[in-house]
Parts: structure tokens; sequence; C-alpha cells
């Protein structure tokens, strides 16, 4: 039996969370396996092999009783303790959850006072109008069920990009090392990065097809194999996850792998361009029509080139004027990871953190960084163990101490304010004036209304100390659509003011999304890159937030936290001409 992979264990420590929740348990009990989970699904090692080398119990968040459960799921491929909590109610009770609008405690009032257990019987319920017999529900909450089912069908045939991009590179990993592999790589939307993905694509070539075709479809994440042939395999994973695996020749690779990445609508606009110039695409390669003679098919330089242009970068291809860019010679050169000097929002144990200000620091130093941004929460977050002045206090001056033993490298004290429901602050001038940066962020309060939201976040960024305007639109990518508000409104205003928009790393929100993003950079508006790390592995989930800015066009020179210290600290809107620069505060040592 194969060990189960961190993305199935992390599921069913998310389950026993929801389950506890559901039971109305106590809430650092369920917290406790919440941050079980979080903490798994972070790791870029696997469990199995992690724990041949220390005890599990060295991770944040694990302790003896979650390391013995852990060790129960690799070793037998169950654990007991969710299987008899799972026992406990029907088996569609937990379907209610991916519905956004319904948390674990809500489905478990439904359960228990009205018996519903299924998606389809609360939308029968919220039809006909029995849910406001339920305390604190009404007509709107019915009608915001019904329109939240409707979202989940329209998507329901889509995962997220922070499921699919860590299965694909763990069958990739899985398959160099039993398969005799030359070339391999993720194609479709999956390549392109998209923020959801439908089928996992992945091409190979190898000398020995049908070697990887054994090896693929014996895999561990393999629950059914839907076809198998000799150079292409179809599997279902056991997450219900499509995966297709296509064995090519050498010379084929390029076409392939061009023609399987797409966009549909940027194919469509290349083989328009190669009939005008007497050629033809097609995922075989490119031929010159007169005499039908191949001239490129092995890499995708081969294909582009007798077009006019070199390949534009994966995640552009959507036919958004790419193609007429590179014609011009004026494709953007957009940002890659390697060009992110530091992190300007990062939570430590003082707010809801699992780590000290120290092991944050040291981790960001590990990655290359030279800089690093504690953002905390500030009080209004009590749920969220959120600073008061005094806290922030002793935060600052522990933040000097270390600086102090720190070489080549920055610790910047900020926070993550939030933005009241009136558009003022949680701390005041005084408080803000002490810090090297603040991040305000709507944590609350979400449906006042778009002319409503547009005025509150822009009266907030009006505040001089206010330099990044965190998660933008406040979506969370399947379980919470983006506010209602006038997104080019917000956009303008940090251009006018000098406040940069944050495109919040963490899988989840991808906010600001890449239309934005680009709009943003199209009217000079700054962009930070942040990943609202609360775990020092969470760092390396800056990929997607990256990923985020090349879809939206956003190069280097765009981006705050990839200038160097000096350039990134002026940069930042108190610091401009103008602003309220001088100052006491943390920025010595």
């Amino acid at each position: 039996m194969q060990p189960l992979t961190n993305q199935q264990i992390a599921r069913v420590f998310e389950e026993i969370a929801a389950l506890l929740q559901i039971k109305g348990e106590d809430a650092f009990k369920v917290r406790a396996y919440e941050r079980v989970a979080e903490t798994i699904r972070s790791l870029t090692e696997r469990l199995d092999d992690l724990r041949t080398r220390e005890p599990l119990e060295r991770l944040p968040g694990i302790g003896k009783s979650s390391a013995q459960k852990i060790g129960e799921l690799l070793d037998t491929g169950g654990l007991k303790y969710h299987a008899d909590l799972l026992g406990q109610f029907p088996p569609t009770l937990l379907d209610m959850l991916a519905i956004p609008e319904v948390g674990p405690r809500t489905v478990g009032r439904l359960y228990s006072e009205m018996g519903i257990a299924s998606v389809e019987a609360l939308e029968q319920a919220a039809r006909e109008g029995r849910l406001r017999d339920v305390k604190g529900f009404g007509a709107k909450t019915e009608q915001n069920i019904l329109q939240a089912i409707q979202r989940l069908r329209a998507r329901s045939d889509r995962m997220p990009l922070a499921v699919a991009h860590p299965l694909a590179t763990a069958i990739i990993e899985d398959l160099r090392a039993a398969a005799p592999v030359e070339q391999i790589t993720p194609a479709g939307s999956l390549r392109r990065m998209k923020e959801t993905i439908g089928d996992i694509d992945i091409l190979v070539t190898s000398s020995r097809p049908e070697a990887v075709m054994q090896a693929f479809a014996s895999l561990p994440q393999v629950a059914e194999v839907l076809a198998r042939g000799p150079t292409k395999t179809s599997i279902l994973t056991d997450a219900g996850i499509q995966v297709d695996l296509r064995a090519l020749e050498p010379d084929d690779f390029g076409a392939a792998l061009q023609y399987c990445t797409g966009s549909k609508a940027h194919n469509i606009k290349l083989r328009e361009l190669a009939q005008k110039r007497g050629l033809k695409l097609s995922e075989y390669g490119i031929f010159r029509v007169k005499g039908d003679k191949r001239i490129g098919c092995a890499t995708e330089e081969e294909m582009y080139a007798p077009l006019g242009f070199d390949p534009p970068p994966p995640e552009m291809r959507e036919d958004a004027g790419e193609i007429e860019a590179a014609l011009d010679g004026a494709l953007p050169v957009p940002v890659a990871v390697d060009d992110i000097r530091g992190d300007l929002h990062v939570h430590s144990a003082y707010s809801d953190g699992s780590a000290s200000i120290e092991d944050m620091a040291r981790a960001a130093k590990a990655r290359g960084y030279r800089y690093l941004g504690i953002g905390d929460h500030s009080k209004g977050r009590g749920v969220a163990n959120g600073l008061d002045e005094k806290r922030l206090a002793r935060q600052i001056r522990e933040v000097r101490r270390l600086n102090e033993r720190l070489k080549g490298f920055r610790v910047l004290i900020g926070t993550e304010v939030d933005i009241r429901r009136d558009g003022s602050l949680d701390f005041d001038d005084a408080t803000l004036a002490q810090l090297d940066f603040a991040v305000a962020s709507v944590h609350s309060a979400f449906n006042i209304g778009g002319d409503a939201m547009t005025e509150r976040i822009i009266a907030a960024m009006r505040n001089p100390y206010v330099d990044i305007l965190g998660h933008p639109t406040g979506r969370l990518i399947g379980r919470r659509d983006p506010y209602d508000l006038d997104i080019e409104r917000v956009i303008q205003a940090a251009a006018e003011l000098g406040v940069a928009l944050e495109i919040n790393a963490f899988p989840d929100r991808l906010d600001l999304k890449d239309v934005h993003a680009r709009r943003a950079v199209e009217v000079g508006a700054d962009i930070a890159i942040n990943t609202d790390s609360h775990d020092p592995d969470h760092l390396a989930l800056v990929e997607y937030g990256v990923a985020t800015a090349r879809r939206g066009w956003v190069e280097k020179k765009h981006v705050l936290n990839a200038r160097p210290l000096r350039q990134m600290l002026s940069s930042l809107r108190r610091n401009r001409a103008g602003g309220r620069a001088s100052r006491k505060g943390p920025r010595r040592g």
C-alpha cells in the first residue's frame, strides 16, 4: 500500500475540524485541527519521508496526538477517530460546506433543527422559504444561499490552482523518480497558472513510453484508471481529479506543448496569423502550405519563430493583446519569483501566526530575501489575537533588538490595520507613524453595498500612513465572492494617492486578480506581491502571487517589493516627497 499524500492527510484533518464544529465542540480544539491541516498543506516534503528524519512534533502546530494520527494515516491509510466522527452524520452532510454562505456551525444547526443533510435538501428548503424558521435566517439569507448553490454548480468542474499545482508537481516528481522520463511538463490552464483549473494535462518524452504509462497508472494518487494506452493514459485521483498523461516523440514535443498550453483564443489568433503568412499551425507542427513541409515542432521557439516573434510567457497566452505586442517588439518581460526582494505582509505569533518574528525573518533570509515586513493584525481583529498599542510597542522593541543581530537583512515593522465600516482605521495616526509601513485591509461588514464599500476603502487609503491596500476585493476563491465595489475607482485612487495595491499570494485569495493588476499598472499604481504568511513555509506561496502578476503583465519595475531595500522604502507612500516622512520609529538598527 502506498502512503497517503500530504494533501490527502490534510483533507482528513480539515474534515475533522469541520465535523467538530458541526458538533459544537470547543473552538480551540477545532482550530488545533485546522492548524495541523494548514501546516501539512504548506510542506514541500512528503510526511512519510519527513518522519524518517525527525519527529513530526517539530512541525508547527503538531503535537503528540496529531503526530500519532498522522502516523496511523500513513501506516494504515485511514484514521479511526475520523471514521468514528463521519459515522455520526449522514455522508452527504459535509457536501454543504462547499457552499460559501454555509459554514460548519450553520450546517450543524440546519441538521439538528431541521434535519437538512444535503445540498439538495438545503436548496429545497430555501426555495420553499423554510430556512427563515431558523433563528438568524431570513429571506435575504435564503436568496444568498440559492445564489451560492448556483455559483457552486457553475464552477464545480474546476479546481483552485492551489489544489491542481501541488498535485501536478507531486505527480511529475514521482514520475521522474519512477520512470525513464526525459522532458516532462504540465500543459493547459495549469501551465498558464489560471486561478482555477479543469483537468490536469501533463506531457512527457521518453524512450520507453509504455514504462512511463505503467508508472503513472501505479502512482499512489490514482483511484481509478479511466483509459490506458501505450502513449496516453487518463486517471482519476482519490480527490476526483482527472489527470491525463501523453507521451510524445522529442521531435513533436514543442508543437504539442504549444497547442496543449493554449489558450484556445490564443491558438486561434496564431492560426489566423499563420494563414496570412502561407503557413499552417497545428498540434503536429508548423508547416508551409506550399509543399506541406514541416518547418518546426521540436520546441516552442520553432513554432513561434516563423510567425516573427518569440513565445510569449505561458501565463500571458490569452489573446489579450500579447500577439500584437510581440509582433511590435513591445511585449513586457513579466516579473519573476527571483525578482522578489522581500515580503511586506506576514504574520507572527504575536497575532495569529505560528512562528516567532526571528523564525519568520530567518526563513525569509534563507530564501534570499533582503527584508521582511511583519504586519500582524491590529486590535480590532480579536479573533486573530490582534495587537493593541501596548503589544505593538513591545513588538517594535523586539524588532529593533533583532535587527542588531541580523546581518545583511532587515526586519520592517508594520501592521495589517483593519479598515472600519466608516473608513477609519483601527490605529490612530500617532501609532501608525511609528511604523515602517501599514497594510490596510477590510475584514468585516462585507455586504454594505458597492458605493459604501468603495467610499470606505478610498477613505482609508487617504490616510497618509496607509502604504498598501491588502487583498483589495476580499474574495476567497470558491468560498466568497469579491465585495461589491467599484474596483476602477479604487485603482485610480491608489494611483493618485501613491498606495500600492496588493496581490495577495495566499492561494485562496490571489487578490488582486490578474485583469485588475494589469489595469493598475496601466494607470501607474504600484503592486506589492505579498504572501500573507502565517508560517515560515507559507513564504514559498509567493509563486502564486507572481503567477497572477505575470498574467496581468506586471513587470519587475511595477512591484514595490522587487526593489532593493532603500528604493522600496523611498517608494512607500509615507516616504514620498510631500508625505509625512519625518518621524521617530523602528527604522533604527
